[in-house]
């Protein structure tokens, strides 16, 4: 089975986003979630992305590296949204890396260490109509990473893969859940 580490988004580490890192690990599959915010959430994304600014989000990029020091490299680094920072620079640039999960974000490759590491599968998984999620951004480099899977779901939910928050959108959870997973059973 693998291992991974799942960032949590910027409303912090909801019940949702451990409750979907308690998903993976009833399907054998090892997850750490580290919490960037020190304990803290938030109820609207607005607020969590207001505490992100004032934390800065260099700084809880740095934590999120820093917690991946302590783990072995051989690593899938998954995140939600404000977490796909740490999550996707750490695929792109940790050497190891055995595959990454990024939800409801995308980031261009050269504002977080240049090319995609060769022979390293990556999902993008977005609503197609969120206007936060990055969806051409996702588009893009799913076209330019060789081993990439771009995940376009009906409606316009940001966050919709958490089941403690009201973007919760059931069906499309569950078809992420599943692809993930499938994902992991690749490169376990």
């Amino acid at each position: 089975m693998t291992t991974i580490l799942l960032f949590h988004h910027a409303q912090g580490l909801t019940p949702g986003v451990l409750a979907f890192a308690d998903e993976l690990r009833q399907a054998g599959h090892t997850v750490h979630t580290p919490d960037l915010y020190e304990g803290r959430t938030f109820d609207t994304l607005d607020e969590g992305m207001a505490h992100a600014g004032a934390v800065g989000f260099g700084a809880l990029v740095e934590r999120g590296l820093a917690v991946a020091e302590t783990l072995p490299a051989d690593l899938v680094y998954a995140g939600f949204s404000l977490g796909v920072m740490p999550a996707q620079r750490l695929a792109q640039t940790r050497p190891g890396a055995r595959g990454a999960l990024l939800y409801s974000a995308a980031i261009p490759l050269d504002e977080l260490g240049g090319a995609w590491p060769d022979g390293v599968p990556v999902q993008f998984h977005v609503m197609e109509n969120d206007e936060l999620g990055d969806v051409d951004v996702a588009k893009a480099l799913a076209g330019e990473i060789p081993d990439a899977e771009l995940f376009l779901y009906p409606g316009s939910a940001h966050l919709f893969a958490d089941s403690s928050l009201p973007a919760f959108t059931p069906d499309a959870a569950a078809l992420l859940t599943r692809r993930s997973l499938e994902l992991l059973a690749r490169v376990g």
